[in-house]
This record gives C-alpha cells, sequence and structure tokens, in this order.
C-alpha cells in the first residue's frame, strides 16, 4: 500500500483540531485521515511548529520551502512525490490516491468525542 505524508502549516496541536473554534476543513481532514488509517492505509502528518524537522529532512519538501515559502503548505506527497500543495486534499481525492474503496463521512461537531477532548466535541 502507498504511504501518504502530509506536510501542514504552524499549527497549535498536530491536527490544528482545537482551541476554542475549530477549523472544519482541518476536522475533516483528521477525520478522513483516521478513517483512512482504520482500513490499514498508511498516513503520517507533519506539524511545521511542533515537528520542524522533519519539513528539513524531506528532499522535496525542503526544496518546495526554499522555492515557495510556506504559502506553499499544507503538501501532500504520495511515495514521495508531491501531489497536492497549497490547500488539503478532498475526501474523493485521499481515497482516489490510496486506492480506497470511499465510505461517506459524517461528521458531528455537537456530538461528543468527535475532535478530541470534551462532551461538546472541541477543545
Amino acid at each position: 500500500m502507498s504511504k501518504m505524508e502530509i506536510f501542514d502549516p504552524a499549527m497549535c496541536c498536530s491536527t490544528g483540531v482545537c482551541g476554542p473554534s475549530v477549523d472544519k476543513n482541518l476536522l475533516r481532514v483528521a477525520t478522513v485521515i483516521s478513517a483512512i488509517i482504520k482500513k490499514g492505509g498508511e498516513v503520517k502528518r507533519y506539524n511545521l511548529s511542533s515537528d520542524p524537522q522533519a519539513f528539513v529532512d524531506n528532499k522535496v519538501i525542503n526544496e518546495y520551502l526554499m522555492k515557495e515559502g510556506v504559502d506553499i503548505l499544507p503538501i501532500t506527497l504520495l511515495d514521495g512525490e508531491v501531489v497536492k500543495t497549497k490547500e488539503y486534499l478532498t475526501n474523493e481525492e485521499f481515497y482516489k490516491v490510496l486506492n480506497l474503496k470511499e465510505e461517506p463521512l459524517t461528521l458531528n461537531l455537537n456530538k461528543g468525542n468527535s475532535c478530541c477532548c470534551n462532551n461538546d466535541g472541541c477543545c
């Protein structure tokens, strides 16, 4: 199976799904990644603020950052090749590039345990 890596811009936590107001797109991405991992997919995320060495160590990412700056983030790699820059993959793109059967995902921001740490679904 292919290996996906996502190099995120600097965020307050590893997924960006934290703080007083949750970005729904980041919540969507975290949910899709969780579903993919549960299906046996391999997806790794690197946050510029908490894992800067990953950005330095990856030659492809390092070159993009040197040429374009941090505005190029997020960058998604599949087996070391860039598949998308400047925005996250759509749900359909995640499943397509990983050759996984897509299943409908529903997000309920008001239901307990939907994102991270307490019963109202937010940090």
